[in-house]
């Protein structure tokens, strides 16, 4: 056989000429059906979300008249942010209240516990109970609260008079009125971190408990040693919710609160303050820097938790 021939019909093992072996074809056979599918998503990602952020970020350098019209002013508004007072009290009050909502994490876990134990009757209806204050309306559950609170005729301090408990105004009280709200908030997340919570439960093998059972070990120690390890993603989930919800405090504190209380202006939350400056005070540009605040402070607080979440996180 001459060399022209081996030439001709290729050495074995080799790929044709003009394509390149291991690697395939360049040709999509899906066409361009994919870009046409994924692309409302991303522009409504682009115009409800990035658009806002960018445009609120570029307002943050910015001074606003009374009747409109604004001046770039570089980093004033930054400068009077890190030396106004009442953002270090709205950014304590919020941490407090975000506090206060994560120690319902662990009431979760306990309450999730109890109602997902086997041949438990009406589980779904106590799992339905715990879930309905956070689908109701936060401004009516606040109406209701606004009541319960009540200083004068309120169902609180008409139960504690039981006692001969005399209740103080629990909304318009400095101190009392912000844990009144972050004790209402923690009531409604409860809801939502026991259905995240009856999930995760729902994944943990049965054979774990029956073996822990053979060996002796007590109700305590399966909740101690297998429930909660295997538990973790879910805590670490609703988690990172509860804190980026907590940051977001408003509607509660201003509906439950208003604007006229006198407890308001040591009470308020890093969000109302941007709500106060905004709208009421009309410095638009300042309200805008305390936005990207509570932007900058929930991405570190979320970047710190998934970058400590492998030390306790167990993913079976």
């Amino acid at each position: 056989m001459s060399l022209k021939t081996v030439a001709k019909a290729g050495a074995p093992g080799r790929a044709p000429a003009g394509r390149r072996a291991g690697r395939p074809g360049r040709s999509n056979p899906d066409g361009i059906w994919p870009v046409v599918f994924v692309l409302p998503l991303f522009l409504g990602v682009a115009v409800f979300y990035l658009f806002p952020i960018i445009q609120t970020a570029y307002f943050s350098f910015t001074t606003w008249g009374v009747f409109g019209g604004s001046t770039f002013t570089g980093l004033e508004n930054y400068s009077k942010l890190a030396t106004d007072p009442q953002v270090g009290r709205a950014l304590l009050n919020t941490l407090i209240y975000t506090v206060v909502v994560l120690a319902g994490v662990p009431i979760a876990v306990g309450l999730a516990s109890l109602v997902n134990r086997p041949g438990l009757r009406f589980s779904k209806t106590y799992r339905t109970m715990f879930f309905l204050p956070y689908v109701a309306m936060p401004v009516a559950i606040s109406m209701v609260w606004r009541m319960i609170y009540n200083g004068d005729f309120g169902v609180l301090n008409y139960f504690l008079s039981l006692f001969g408990v005399l209740g103080p105004h629990w909304v318009s009280t400095d101190g009392l009125a912000l844990i009144s709200v972050a004790l209402l908030g923690l009531w409604i997340s409860i809801g939502f971190n026991m259905i995240i919570l009856s999930a995760g439960l729902k994944g943990i093998p049965v054979e774990l408990y029956e073996a822990a059972s053979i060996d002796g070990a007590s109700r305590f120690r399966q909740f101690r040693q297998i429930t909660v390890p295997l538990l973790t993603p879910s805590i670490f989930f609703v988690m990172v919710i509860n804190i980026i919800n907590g940051f977001q405090l408003f509607d509660l504190l201003y509906t439950l609160l208003g604007t006229t209380n006198p407890a308001m202006a040591r009470s308020q939350s890093l969000v109302y303050l941007f709500y106060n400056e905004s709208f009421i005070q009309n410095d638009k540009g300042y309200g805008a820097a305390i936005a990207i605040l509570v932007l900058v402070l929930v991405g570190i607080f979320t970047a710190v938790q998934f970058r400590f979440q492998r030390r306790w996180v167990n993913y079976v």
